[in-house]
């Protein structure tokens, strides 16, 4: 396939998995989803969009949702999938997929892709790529053992301007970079007054989607879309939204996980609601010579810069400021009042890169760059090493706001300098699941 996705990877590494044979770019891809609602069904759409590609399977616990997206498969394509389940082992034993799509809570995530990837099926993850730091490090370590393919759905690394953004910055655009900035808000999460436990919906396997986390009466809160607020299913906006923002902040310093991080936040704005994670909070990132800041906000509208997310990397000629729109960057003035550097203009999606006209971005060319590597068998633009790094980084997040106090991390050990921090690095999976073993 002609590649719109792979071609904005370059700064990326890309490695080949040679003993392992790709799909012929003549074959018909064969896909199956499992979490058909919301992000899920999302990305099939687009997959369904390729010619090659042919959706075989769909699995939801939701009778509803299970039977309405095979209804949406038929009337976009004209073919119905052959295959409706209601559990994913099922999914994992049909020989007939070639990748599985992903878009479980989160707290599913690392059972359901390890299985896929012993079974000999590539992955496309919705992020967060795990729930938990050891869920993450034990699914790279899976990806690189059975050489498959794993496209985490941080969509943003098969965009060409946040390349372009990033580029400048590693040339030296705004000279040095001695602050980043993150920001999210979200004026649609929240408040989510309390409700009573109720009767599980008809059609609906309860228990498969409570899977590893912990046991509980069904409460319609914790259910769907509201699921990502709670602790045992995921993490909040620190995770929702910060893996996409935090991942080019890291990108564009060419860091590594920070030795300490100090988070602060709580229930500020909606106290008495019923969820559980911060819809307020700001952490700070300590490295030697520049600081990375999170900053996140639900019922907010608007954040820094005038958006309502973004990320801006101070430097010393100039403020680059990035989002999904596109990136400028606001000179720096000096003690003699003139500017650093020339104003740089806000460079919008869609426009040509190196005289190219992109007629793919977004989540097109990502789930694009996923099936090109299929075949070539490269790693694709936010290869699952991608989604770790950044999705453990969200983890130290919430980590130190959980413990309330900074806590302080050692890459070389993939530990904790506190006690209490590190029990919190492993999920406790309900019986009768466990805990994946290599």
């Amino acid at each position: 396939m002609a590649s719109a996705g792979v071609g904005v990877s370059g700064t990326f590494p890309q490695i080949a998995y040679g003993g392992v044979k790709g799909i012929n770019a003549s074959d018909k891809i064969k896909v199956a989803l499992i979490g058909a609602k919301n992000q899920g069904w999302a990305n099939l759409e687009y997959f369904i969009q390729f010619p090659n590609v042919e959706c075989v399977a769909i699995c939801d616990v939701d009778d509803k949702w299970l039977n309405m997206r095979a209804d949406d498969v038929e009337k976009a394509t004209g073919e119905r999938p052959p295959f409706l389940y209601k559990d994913w082992r099922k999914v994992i034993e049909n020989k007939d997929v070639d990748a599985v799509i992903v878009g479980t809570p989160d707290h599913w995530h690392c059972l359901i892709t390890i299985a896929a990837l012993q079974a000999g099926k590539d992955v496309y993850c919705e992020k967060p790529l795990g729930n938990s730091i050891a869920e993450c490090e034990v699914m790279v370590k899976a990806a690189r053992k059975y050489q498959r393919v794993v496209q985490v759905g941080q969509w943003q690394r098969s965009d060409p301007h946040w390349h372009d953004a990033m580029n400048f910055i590693h040339t030296g655009g705004i000279g040095h970079v001695r602050s980043v900035k993150t920001w999210a808000t979200a004026v649609n999460q929240g408040p989510f007054p309390i409700q009573p436990d109720s009767q599980v919906p008809a059609g609906v396997d309860y228990e498969m989607w409570l899977g590893p986390a912990r046991h509980r009466p069904f409460n319609p809160l914790r259910f769907h879309h509201e699921w990502r607020f709670f602790w045992d299913y995921g993490s909040g906006l620190a995770s929702d939204w910060g893996v996409h923002l935090l991942d080019f902040a890291l990108e564009g310093t060419k860091a590594d996980l920070p030795n300490r991080v100090s988070s602060f936040g709580g229930k500020f704005a909606y106290p008495d609601d019923a969820t559980e994670t911060p819809d307020t909070l700001t952490a700070v990132f300590k490295y030697d010579r520049f600081n990375i800041i999170w900053d996140h906000a639900t019922g907010i509208s608007n954040g820094l810069f005038n958006r309502g997310f973004g990320v801006a990397f101070v430097g010393e000629k100039g403020t680059l400021v990035v989002d999904r729109g596109g990136w400028e960057v606001i000179p720096q003035v000096g003690v003699d009042r003139k500017p650093r550097m020339e104003a740089v203009a806000l460079k919008r999606v869609g426009f040509s890169v190196n005289g190219e006209k992109i007629t793919e971005f977004g989540l097109k060319a990502h789930v694009h760059n996923f099936l090109d590597c299929m075949v070539s068998r490269q790693l694709p633009n936010a290869d699952i090493a991608v989604g770790a790094k950044v999705a453990k980084l969200t983890q130290l997040i919430n980590i130190s706001h959980r413990l309330n106090k900074p806590v302080n991390w050692n890459n070389q050990t993939n530990s904790f300098l506190e006690a209490d921090a590190n029990l919190l690095i492993k999920p406790n999976y309900s019986s009768p699941w466990k805990f994946p073993s290599l």
